[in-house]
């Protein structure tokens, strides 16, 4: 075979085997297709070398090219161009390549290119590029708006990005597509190199879409190399001593603190991943006020705390100087933190690929075993950690969608052209419409796009900041040195909510917190940030000003984007597993260990199997509740919530408070719920389901807060300038005045119509929407009227008091209800105090940071004691009605 006669493989393997080790057969193969000249996909178990399966691969190559001087020659121009989603990434991926240059004898350089590269770095890197360059995608966007870009590639000979499944599916991935179609042809149309390009990927589970979005026109000569390695995990769930048979989510979590610490002492290193910043947070905190000898072993990870903190727990973390990291998904990719052989997953990952990437951080050697622990928040968590089991049995992994024709960076894209050497029109649209996600454009809306940039379209024509681009025939450049330099402060940006840095008075920054969370606070409060106590000062030139407290409680930061959906795969096992709770012969331990609170779910009303909808009919002193249990996630439910409510609203003039969580939603009326065997059908029909989306759910609202995202991408809205970046109530102002524009004047605007398809796709999720009733439509319906609350409702109802409820409030009122509502079972109907006031809102509410109420398992232990003494059957409370 041509490889084992090459000089380059020779060497690799000689060097391997110096090493004791040798190359996986994947490995081997992707050499192989990468030596021919192949593009594609490398699919690999977290820990089994899917870096050196193409980085050796260019080494290889480079070798067979100067097999006399390879050692010798340095100063080569950029070789390899690694595309890293993460900065957290970068360091590592840098310091594993160089020892390999180094033990192979090698002039080679590597070097990193991210928003934490400092000037001097860039400046000299400028003058010469290192062979290996490690680089963001935005960051790889700022290279291509500098003046004479074009000869940084000139000898460029591959392309790698590193976890694309990460990419895949966002507009970071559509920054990356659009600028691997320039490269590609500046490579072999100007400088005649034979550009390979690949993509690297663990846990995904539409590898062949995969391929095509990344490769674009090439898709079809690409290849995809797949490791046959089945990565051993051993999952264990920590099991409360009982079971809270009324569960709510959140407060067990923190009460299992006892039972985690064991597994923490007896490894080495363990992660502690959570779903939120804020959570992350709360566990450090209490970790080292319950065990203070911990101080000093101990450190918190999460994107929003200073780089200079991140970059040191990494480190530690790669010497083992830790014993325990608390982190969120800063540490989920494939950064190789050797000492680290546990993980404990804090609640529920909400997706199969997500736990199987954290599972992989442990063990992450070939042949090792992951190790992760699934610690629940609430009980009916562990219904999730045996669905989680099957589900990787199973090879269940979610897809990622690609994301089509997203104008708004195509719009920054073009401007990121034309402020370096510009662009001649024919030529960059050939480029993009050979990608994947502008495949389906149409030669109208690119002549809209270029006529937006240089006149500002039908309805900014008059406004000089507008027009952009100059047009010199086919060719159009940007001419204003202002509007250059406000694109280049913001290329790359994807929007997400206005971050504000945190820093002492006395100097220092601690991190970053959303502006939506500092605006709610007065001087003097207290709030916690990476492992410190501090007080709120002021804010000043963006910056928040703080001074360290000694205040004993203290308010934990809420970040956006924190409440993770349930995926719809996870959801699907979900529903199995709750049909193997019916049978009663489960072997799962959480199933097992769950049975008191089946038992008195199915005492109450009922437990759905997979052909089943459960629907639950409550009256309280608070009204009249409608519990429906889909299993579909968050997003789903919020929608269908409102698209319920308004198709009962036609018919029956009636009012509504919304809550939901991942297994289902709540209806709240003070007057009875119009919903029988007679029209329940019709209610989750598919018929009319689009006008009435459009009546239940506001989409015109809901388009006008996506084009605020769309119009800073797009560049209609500018950000500010370093120490003086406008408000984010500034920039929602502004983008709601351009809506607005584009709505009376410009109808046919492609960014006003981008903002409604990603309303519908992205929040309302149309396609699971219709996929959920698709499946109702063919199910039995089950209507039940409990006379207390169940099992499966009591989170939501708990879920429905946070939006406006402190976390002592909150503790307060469950409390109470606790008193009232784990009376027992014999003492008559369930009674709850009615809210006054702000006790209650009318829209959708979401739940906020964990809280502990005390005593809230002993009582609905009692509780559920009493309800299996008493109803020893399967006897129901209440009426049951079924629909078959």
């Amino acid at each position: 075979m041509e490889e084992q006669i090459s000089r380059g493989w020779i060497v690799i393997k000689d060097w391997l085997a110096a090493k004791e080790q040798q190359p996986f057969v994947f490995q081997e193969e992707a050499w192989e297709q990468y030596l021919q000249g192949r593009s594609g996909i490398v699919n690999a178990p977290t820990g089994y070398g899917k870096t050196f399966s193409l980085f050796l691969a260019v080494l290889i190559a480079w070798i067979d090219q100067h097999p006399d001087n390879f050692r010798k020659k340095s100063k080569n121009g950029l070789q390899l161009l690694w595309i890293t989603p993460l900065r957290a990434l970068a360091k590592d991926l840098a310091r594993a390549m160089q020892e390999v240059i180094n033990e192979l004898g090698m002039a080679w350089q590597v070097g990193i290119r991210s928003g934490d590269t400092s000037t001097s770095v860039r400046a000299a890197q400028k003058k010469q590029m290192p062979e290996v360059l490690i680089i963001t995608p935005e960051s790889l966007h700022l290279l291509l708006g500098q003046k004479h870009y074009p000869a940084v590639f000139a000898q460029l000979q591959c392309i790698v990005t590193d976890e694309w499944h990460e990419l895949l599916g966002t507009k970071r991935g559509v920054l990356v597509e659009l600028a691997l179609s320039r490269i590609k042809h500046l490579v072999r149309n100007n400088f005649h190199n034979d550009l390979r390009i690949w993509g690297i990927s663990a846990t995904i589970g539409n590898l062949e879409e995969a391929l095509d979005v990344l490769l674009g026109s090439d898709a079809a000569h690409g290849v995809i190399v797949r490791a046959v390695i089945h990565k051993k995990i051993a999952l264990k769930s920590i099991l409360p001593d009982g079971i809270e048979e009324l569960p709510w989510a959140g407060h067990l979590g923190i009460r299992l603190l006892h039972k985690a610490m064991p597994v923490i002492e007896q490894s080495r290193t363990t992660l502690i991943f959570t779903n939120t910043r804020s959570q992350s947070e709360i566990w450090y905190q209490e970790i080292l006020r319950q065990h203070p000898e911990y101080a000093g072993a101990l450190a918190l990870h999460h994107g929003s705390l200073d780089m200079e903190l991140r970059i040191w727990v990494e480190e530690a973390l790669h010497t083992g100087q830790l014993k325990a990291v608390v982190c969120t998904s800063s540490l989920d990719l494939g950064v190789d933190f050797r000492p680290v052989d546990t993980v404990i997953q804090v609640g529920s990952p909400k997706g199969v690929a997500r736990f199987l990437q954290r599972a992989g951080r442990s063990g992450h050697q070939p042949g090792a075993v992951s190790k992760i622990f699934f610690l629940p928040t609430h009980s009916l968590e562990l219904v999730e950690a045996a669905a989680l089991k099957e589900a990787m049995e199973a090879n269940l992994i979610e897809s990622r969608t690609p994301v089509v024709l997203a104008y708004d960076v195509l719009l920054q894209y073009l401007m990121t052209l034309g402020i370096s050497d510009g662009f001649h029109a024919d030529e960059i649209w050939q480029e993009v419409a050979g990608t994947f996600c502008f495949r389906d454009i149409t030669p109208e809306d690119w002549q809209w796009a270029l006529a937006f940039l240089s006149t500002g379209g039908d309805a900014l024509h008059s406004y000089d900041e507008f027009r952009k681009l100059e047009r010199e025939g086919n060719f159009y450049i940007c001419r204003s040195r202002q509007l250059a330099l406000r694109h280049r402060l913001h290329i790359g940006t994807i929007v997400s909510d206005a971050m504000l840095k945190v820093k002492f008075l006395s100097g220092g920054y601690v991190g970053v917190v959303e502006e939506s969370f500092l605006s709610r606070l007065t001087p003097g409060d207290a709030f916690s940030l990476g492992g410190h106590n501090l007080e709120f000062v002021m804010i000043k030139d963006m910056t928040a000003l703080v001074r360290k407290s000694n205040a004993k409680k203290t308010i934990v930061p809420s970040w956006m984007g924190g409440r993770i959906p349930l995926s719809a795969n996870l959801g699907k096992m979900l529903r199995k597993k709750f049909q193997e709770a019916i049978a009663g012969n489960s072997t799962d331990p959480e199933l097992v260990a769950l049975q008191p609170l089946f038992a008195l779910q199915a005492h109450l009303s009922h437990i759905p199997a997979e052909n089943e909808l459960l629907i639950e009919k409550i009256e309280t002193k608070d009204g009249h509740h409608l519990f429906v249990y889909p299993f579909e996630g968050r997003l789903v439910h919020q929608v269908m919530a409102a698209l319920l409510a308004y198709r009962i609203a036609l018919h029956h003039p009636i009012t509504f408070s919304i809550a939901m969580n991942d297994y289902g939603f709540e209806l709240l009326s003070d007057q009875p719920i119009p919903i029988d065997n007679s029209n329940v059908k019709a209610l989750f029909s598919l018929d009319g389901l689009n006008i009435d989306l459009q009546s239940s759910v506001n989409a015109t609202e809901m388009a006008r807060r996506k084009f605020r995202d769309i119009a800073v991408i797009a560049g209609l809205v500018f950000q500010g300038y370093p120490g003086k970046h406008k408000t984010n109530r500034h920039l929602q102002s502004s983008a709601s005045l351009l809506f607005n524009v584009f709505r009376d004047y410009d109808a046919q605007n492609l960014l006003l119509r981008q903002s409604y398809n990603e309303a519908y796709f992205y929040q309302i999720e149309e396609p699971r929407l219709r996929e959920m009733l698709e499946r109702i439509a063919i199910q039995r319906i089950v209507i039940t009227e409990p006379e207390k609350l169940t099992p499966f409702c009591f989170p939501i109802k708990v879920d429905s008091l946070r939006e406006n409820l402190t976390s002592e409030k909150l503790s307060d009122r469950i409390k109470k209800l606790q008193q009232q509502h784990f009376s027992p079972v014999d003492d008559g109907p369930i009674k709850a105090p009615k809210t006054k006031g702000k006790g209650r809102a009318p829209v959708s509410r979401q739940a906020g940071v964990p809280v502990d109420a005390h005593n809230v398992e002993e009582a609905v232990k009692e509780a559920g004691k009493q309800a299996a003494a008493k109803f020893p059957s399967k006897g129901r409370v209440g009426t049951t009605r079924k629909l078959s």
